[in-house]
């Protein structure tokens, strides 16, 4: 048998297909497709509905920036979200970081290492130079040190800070 005869009779072999749906779930009920706020503005879903009727909004995620008081919305100013973007006229640095660069590996950074970045090195000077007194508080502190300490966290959780 030649391969032009063989070819015709390899596409008329017959395939089942299975289903695992059963009909009342197929292809005419929608019902289990939930498809909130697709379909016709508010004003038209009034009119099918009534105005007497609630209508469920979606909203896919977003708060609300108030509340409802009295069947009246109340609109509150610090709910409404507010994008800090620092000023970027003078910066040199470019908007994206180039797919070239090489990966950066560091470890977790310590408070150890955070009170020998910050002030390992004055309290080496002040003992040097004896500007300590009997206690060891310097005499001349520098405006980290005169902070208490919930001072120090209110700034630390202010925007803008590096906390975060």
């Amino acid at each position: 048998m030649n391969k032009s005869k063989i070819a015709p009779l390899i596409n008329l072999v017959c395939k089942r297909n299975i289903t695992l749906t059963t009909p009342r779930e197929g292809k005419r009920n929608f019902r289990k497709f939930v498809i909130p706020n697709k379909r016709g503005s508010r004003i038209h879903k009034i009119q099918q509905t009534g105005p007497n009727h609630e209508l469920p909004i979606d909203k896919r995620g977003v708060r609300d920036i108030g509340y409802m008081l009295n069947g009246k919305f109340v609109q509150v100013p610090e709910m409404i979200p507010e994008l800090i973007v620092p000023d970027l006229s003078n910066c040199t640095l470019k908007p994206y970081v180039s797919y070239k660069t090489e990966d950066v590996v560091q470890s977790e950074f310590s408070s150890q290492q955070l009170f020998d970045a910050v002030y390992s090195k004055k309290i080496v000077l002040d003992f040097k130079q004896g500007k300590l007194d009997e206690s060891g508080l310097p005499l001349q502190p520098s405006e980290e040190e005169k902070l208490q300490p919930k001072e120090a966290i209110a700034q630390a959780k202010r925007t803008g800070s590096d906390i975060f």
